[in-house]
């Protein structure tokens, strides 16, 4: 009975999802000066870890989880014990309950999502898998959800992956590693990319006292029977910083908005936007739990480079900023942004190009060419994309704009457009 209740809350999500539509319209802002204080939620990528983690060891509880869907959807998914488990867009989840479900001895399930994550590949997580024992068989198309997955014990320790791939298929393993009974060593093979979200799952496995070490390209994880009661805090998220960091740098000197509850040390790789903005004329200040982001000169520069191997989920924020300043830039390091929610490089050209840019896009680079110009009442398309809807809003303080399907950012912001509406812009639905 609880396995058909967790099935149909699923999937009456996910009918909702596709039924609602949402279209926003952003007037522009009435005098581009902002000052305001916002509570942002608890990051996606550390609350996952952590769900996973408690699923694993029920010691640990979790403090200022994110009310995002993707964390509600993966905590749900971690619930069933056997059946079908429909994800919908969140693709973290259907990573790190790939590598979840398949150590699970005993459980057997169908990992599946929407139409996009069919055509998310999973192929190089569920051969990893395999190498160390797992069962796992495609139900449709190989190498692609929906994927059926018995659960068994894994005793085999040693895997190797592409060193360039998203780093969730590297999180996916790295957070069962401790729970295996051997442990785990993984060979990262070639260029390491996402270093930093490496690094948090190794540091959140620290936070509950699994040892391990990541030395060249290879990464050990001891095995932990059981772990010691811990509270795990997660850090309020860094890409969803990123839209004030735009805001901030597309307003007038002076505008300033303090963001809580961040950490200087933090876990989350895109912490470097307090570096990256400093470019655009804006200041970070770090605080008792948290950050003031200030408006301190406007940006003298004609082109930004950035190297976003690492923290490729602002290149949306930074290139619309970009944009939104008359500047260009050149991104690189975006290769992964090709099998997110949508072919985000594709996405952003054609979005950006409706306003009136100049822009050109490879299989891993963004290039931005200057520009003043910027057309009113677009209507930018989201592409079932949060980031979308969230990058470009910030550019309500420079021209109207009108977001399609808006009530997209509950995938990792619910209260995004509450939020703008406390920093005066003025958002009505159509």
């Amino acid at each position: 009975m609880y396995l058909l209740t967790s099935r149909i809350v699923l999937l009456q999500n996910t009918i909702i999802k596709e039924i609602k539509t949402l279209k926003l319209h952003l007037s522009k802002h009435p005098n581009n000066h902002i000052t305001a204080s916002i509570q942002i939620t608890g990051s996606k990528s550390e609350s996952n870890r952590s769900l996973l983690l408690r699923a694993l060891y029920p010691e640990i509880s979790i403090e200022n989880l994110s009310n995002s869907d993707d964390a509600q959807v993966m905590e749900k998914g971690l619930q069933v014990e056997n059946g079908v488990v429909d994800i919908h867009h969140a693709g973290t989840a259907m990573r790190f309950l790939t590598g979840y479900f398949a150590s699970q001895e005993g459980k057997e399930v169908t990992l599946t999502g929407s139409q996009r994550m069919t055509e998310r590949p999973v192929k190089v997580l569920v051969e990893a898998l395999r190498s160390l024992g797992a069962d796992i068989a495609y139900e449709k198309n190989e190498g692609y959800p929906p994927i059926r997955i018995k659960g068994k014990k894994l005793v085999k320790n040693r895997v190797s992956l592409p060193a360039n791939i998203s780093s969730q298929y590297i999180s996916s393993l790295l957070l069962i590693a401790p729970s295996l009974e051997n442990g785990l060593e993984l060979e990262l093979i070639g260029k390491i990319t996402s270093v930093p979200y490496i690094k948090m799952t190794l540091g959140l496995l620290s936070q509950i006292g699994v040892a391990s070490t990541f030395e060249d390209n290879i990464i050990t994880v001891s095995p932990k029977a059981k772990v010691a009661p811990t509270v795990l805090t997660v850090e309020s998220d860094w890409s969803s910083a990123s839209y004030y960091y735009s805001i901030v740098a597309l307003s007038d000197v002076g505008s300033e908005i303090k963001l809580s509850a961040y950490k200087k040390d933090s876990l989350q790789g895109d912490g470097v936007l307090s570096d990256i903005y400093t470019d655009f004329g804006v200041e970070t200040s770090f605080s008792n739990n948290y950050i003031l982001l200030k408006k301190t000169a406007d940006c003298e520069l004609t082109t930004v480079n950035c190297d976003l191997a690492n923290a490729p989920d602002i290149a949306q924020t930074i290139a619309v900023t970009c944009f939104g300043l008359g500047i260009g830039c050149h991104l690189t390091g975006l290769h992964t942004l090709k099998i997110k929610e949508t072919d985000r490089l594709e996405a952003l050209h054609t979005e950006l190009t409706k306003l009136g840019a100049d822009i050109s896009v490879t299989d891993k680079a963004l290039t931005l060419r200057p520009s003043t110009s910027i057309k009113k009442d677009v209507a930018i398309d989201t592409y079932n994309d949060h980031r979308m809807a969230m990058a470009f809003a910030p550019l309500a303080l420079k021209t109207c704009l009108v977001i399609n399907d808006a009530e997209v950012v509950s995938k990792s912001y619910p209260d995004f457009w509450k939020d703008l509406k406390s920093l005066l812009f003025d958002v009505n639905e159509i």
